[in-house]
């Protein structure tokens, strides 16, 4: 078979299955791009025997909802590959954003100094802690997580892409209080989703549930991190979280409750919807 005609295979497998068909085409680019072949110089060549292979089994896998990430076995992320399985959400490009709006605040409040202490809160994949190691040298980045499977994958990364990130296990601040360890800068993307909504099959039932559902309101975590960021924040020091695009009102009502002096900003995403929440203390 040549490109082409896998490539449109893939696609009606996939949407006669109820998934996107535009990962039909992402899995060849991929595939494609791991043995240097540009797919779209070759796409009415005879397809390389391994990639047919490799193509087919990967549209069956997602046929049954597994993503796009998973089939992989990486997902891009600010320009960086990192390696994901079932113990890490999938990072999106939503959160992209959130390393943007970190570097961002960095520059406004940081530039000067030579070194800042920046903590990342229940990391996963050790997507937003890495990027920011690597876009900013003056950063000192230790991120925590839960699970262990989890910073399995974060380490790896770490050492794959030459990060500058230390790693602690626990639950959102507590490895930083126990070790008595304070931050200028801290960033998190709990899990922010309520218990109650409903979700794509793909989502569900694929990706790690302890990092997607937020309690009955979707804000369990934030208000677990507002508690006890003064054990960990310097003075001045300055917060940022992604959060759900209806949450944005009352997220900034919930920090101002905590923090009534402080500067609380909603960030919008590119698409326009509240993504991101700023806290300048």
């Amino acid at each position: 078979m040549t490109y082409h005609a896998l490539v449109n295979e893939g696609r009606k497998r996939l949407l006669k299955a109820g998934q996107g068909e535009q990962a039909a085409q992402l899995l060849m680019v991929e595939l494609c791009s791991l043995k240097d072949i540009n797919l779209y110089m070759v796409m009415d060549e005879e397809a390389d025997e391994q990639i047919q292979t490799d193509y087919l089994e990967g549209i069956h896998l997602m046929e049954k909802g597994s993503p796009l990430g998973y089939v992989l076995g990486y997902e891009w992320f600010y320009g960086y590959r990192f390696t994901v399985n079932g113990n890490v959400l999938i990072p999106r490009p939503e959160t992209e954003e959130l390393v943007a709006l970190v570097l961002g605040l960095f520059d406004d409040h940081f530039a000067d100094r030579d070194h800042v202490n920046v903590f990342d809160v229940g990391t996963g994949s050790g997507a937003i802690a890495i990027s920011l190691s690597l876009e900013e040298p003056k950063m000192d980045v230790i991120a925590s997580d839960i699970s262990k499977e989890a910073l399995d994958v974060a380490y790896e990364n770490n050492k794959q892409l030459n990060g500058r990130v230390s790693f602690i296990e626990g639950s959102m601040l507590e490895p930083f209080i126990d070790r008595d360890l304070h931050c200028d800068l801290l960033v998190c993307n709990p899990p922010y989703i309520p218990a109650q909504e409903k979700m794509e099959h793909s989502v569900v039932d694929f990706e790690p549930h302890v990092a997607l559902f937020g309690g009955e309101d979707g804000l369990k975590f934030y208000r677990e991190v507002f508690e006890r960021a003064h054990e960990v924040c310097t003075d001045h020091a300055v917060m940022a979280f992604e959060m759900g695009w209806d949450q944005g009102e009352r997220l900034r009502k919930l920090a101002l409750s905590y923090f009534p002096k402080a500067t609380v900003k909603v960030h919008k995403d590119l698409s326009g919807k509240d993504r991101m929440l700023s806290v300048e203390l």
